[in-house]
């Protein structure tokens, strides 16, 4: 599916999913303007994922409210209804992948929720 500028999609940037808006298109990719988070970035080394034995486990921050990011045209998809108010997003993904790494007692989980834990704190989202 083609999309024009205007359009409301959502999009996969890294590990993590966005909705937004098409602000520009490009050959090969849609400049997205971030309107809500509908899925958090995971944390860690993108090339070595779930391993916490990495030389820099990363700390992976959302895109920000209006940010605007190249997203791979066949990573993009129709985004259909009202965008949830980006704060209350971006609150809601985090709380939900800190729910999925709860049940986990891997390295690489307890590592991502101590960055989890500090993304919130830099978010000012309490």
């Amino acid at each position: 599916m083609e999309f024009q500028q205007g359009d409301q999609v959502t999009g996969i940037y890294k590990t993590g999913k966005y909705a937004g808006v098409i602000t520009a298109i490009r050959p090969m990719h849609y400049l997205v303007q971030v309107k809500a988070v509908l899925k958090h970035p995971v944390q860690g080394d993108l090339h070595s994922p779930k391993n916490a034995e990495v030389p820099l486990f990363h700390e992976r921050r959302a895109l920000s409210f209006n940010e605007q990011t190249n997203v791979p045209k066949n990573m993009v998809k129709e985004f259909t209804g009202d965008f949830p108010e980006y704060s209350s997003s971006l609150r809601d993904a985090l709380l939900q992948q800190r729910e999925e790494l709860n049940g986990d007692s891997s390295d690489w989980a307890q590592k991502s929720l101590a960055c989890l834990q500090v993304l919130e704190k830099d978010y000012h989202l309490r």
